[in-house]
């Protein structure tokens, strides 16, 4: 069972947190994600909520490292610089004039499901709802790239945000910032996004302008987008080499997050339900970065997964698959369940994530305790 995400944050930090949700979501006063912390926000989405092909902005997970920025979606300016021939200050409309292009893609925290590690790293406490699929409209990075023209010895490209603050075990207060080799920065579906589902970004998931990176964990995907940079060199910021990356405890060096790992989640039933005996259509959605989902498996009270799910078509190379299982409840009392994905590279999930000191890519099978009556 999924712990819960809220036992760390106090009574007044969750009055609090539900204050600021409800002012910074859409129409206000219906709280649609569980809060984490309140400042900097940080929610994810009740697995319930994730049913449909697309996320809307009131339910999609929001992560931030520091305070939001406060930007003027028209007076924002973005700066491209570096090793570039020709340097750029751009305003929204500028980039947008570029010429956009749409991607769905699934978006998800590298954090996602660190509840399930044992013993809990450090982190904020994601259950396995900091996940969400939106439709992204924006200039594809590599257009930009072509017009200002990284010089040849250029071999990172670094985003840098509006947001600022002092991470744990800092001096001085630092911007988040990430590089793309070279290579992910120029590919045709990675973007500079203007829009979520067809609507402007909302602050809280980084508007005006955010980067998004096709099929790499979320922190890639730089929110409230300032600076852009082309580097001579490797970046070596904080978020680079201090956090997001795999570190074992076990005398090896870490290795960098980066492609999201296969996963699958049950949607519905929910942990706890109960259900009439008889057939019980079992729903979920699953995803990796490595390639499209092709199989999904169900176990039923630790059994081999055998069953397989019945697929719907894909979405999106970027996105996630949505999948069906007819399950026979035929046996009264508790019963649980596990679903398994498969990408077309042949990874799967199983049944332990491995822990790392920070918790990230725990990419476990999810149970779920069901009650036939």
């Amino acid at each position: 069972m999924i712990a819960t995400t809220l036992t760390t944050v106090d009574a007044s930090q969750r009055t609090l947190a539900r204050q600021k949700t409800r002012e910074a979501l859409p129409g206000g006063g219906k709280e649609r994600v569980r809060i984490l912390s309140a400042e900097p926000l940080n929610a994810e989405t009740p697995l319930e909520d994730l049913g449909d092909d697309l996320t809307a902005q009131s339910q999609f997970f929001v992560r931030s490292h520091f305070r939001g920025p406060n930007l003027s979606p028209r007076g924002h300016v973005l700066e491209v610089v570096g090793a570039v021939e020709r340097a750029l200050r751009l305003n929204p409309a500028d980039l947008e004039a570029m010429g956009t292009r749409t991607v769905t893609m699934t978006l998800e925290c590298a954090g996602n499901g660190r509840t399930g590690l044992t013993p809990l790293p450090s982190g904020e406490p994601w259950g396995l709802g900091a996940v969400g699929t939106a439709r992204w409209t924006g200039v594809p990075m590599r257009a930009l790239l072509e017009f200002v023209r990284p010089r040849p010895h250029a071999v990172e490209i670094l985003a840098i945000g509006a947001d600022r603050g002092r991470p744990p075990d800092t001096v001085d207060e630092i911007p988040f910032a990430r590089s793309l080799p070279l290579a992910k920065a120029k590919d045709p579906d990675t973007l500079l996004a203007l829009q979520m589902n067809g609507r402007p970004i909302l602050p809280e998931h980084g508007g005006p302008v955010r980067l998004i990176v096709p099929g790499w964990y979320g922190m890639a995907s730089v929110k409230w987008l300032e600076r852009i940079e082309a580097l001579a060199e490797p970046f070596r910021g904080y978020y680079q080499l201090d956090r997001y990356v795999y570190d074992h405890a076990d005398g090896n060096p870490p290795t960098p997050v980066r492609t999201i790992r296969v996963r699958s989640v049950i949607v519905s039933p929910r942990d706890g339900d109960a259900a009439r005996r008889g057939q019980v259509i079992v729903r979920g959605k699953a995803w990796s970065g490595e390639g499209v989902v092709v199989r999904v498996q169900i176990g039923v009270d630790g059994a081999e997964p055998s069953r397989d799910a019945t697929l719907l078509p894909p979405i999106s190379p970027h996105a996630w698959r949505a999948w069906e299982f007819a399950w026979d409840a035929t046996n009264p009392g508790g019963h649980v369940l596990r679903s398994y994905a498969t990408d077309a590279k042949g990874n799967r999930q199983t049944d332990v994530g491995r822990w790392n000191r920070y918790g990230y890519g725990n990419n476990a099978a999810q149970a779920v305790v069901v009650t036939v009556q």
